[in-house]
């Protein structure tokens, strides 16, 4: 009979504190999660939707401050030297190949259709050349 008054409140010790736990982590309201929300999003916490990358920490240091005409001059000059990253953060765009300057246009023409009567020409589209019969 001692046995079974042990046994007994064990099962009743593990259910009462496993019923504590459970109030203890009951789900949040609404209103809490609205909250905990906005508080991430003020902290700067919260991850970019797609599910980009973590959420970066903002600054505290000041950067330089500029003028809107400073920082269109500057982007402007990275222009010229090929400098920006396209939309989307890929490499830049290569530069144009360095014969199409050295040729003029007719140069180039003469040397398309020479291609063409060779038939080394790319069909659009196509992977290679077509084969030669």
């Amino acid at each position: 009979m001692f046995r079974i008054s042990v046994l007994a409140a064990a099962c009743a010790a593990s259910l009462a504190s496993s019923a504590a736990l459970a109030q203890a982590s009951a789900p949040a309201s609404r209103e809490q999660v609205k909250e905990e929300t906005k508080a991430a999003q003020k902290a700067g916490e919260l991850t970019p939707a797609g599910g980009g990358e973590a959420p970066k920490t903002k600054s505290t240091q000041t950067g330089k401050k500029m003028t809107k005409e400073q920082r269109k001059a500057e982007t402007a000059e990275a222009r010229k030297k090929g400098e920006l990253v396209p939309a989307g953060g890929g490499a830049p765009a290569p530069k144009s190949s360095p014969h199409s300057k050295q040729m003029t246009k007719e140069q180039r023409k003469a040397e398309t259709m020479e291609a063409r009567k060779k038939g080394e020409l790319v069909p659009a589209g196509g992977s290679g050349p077509e084969p030669t019969k």
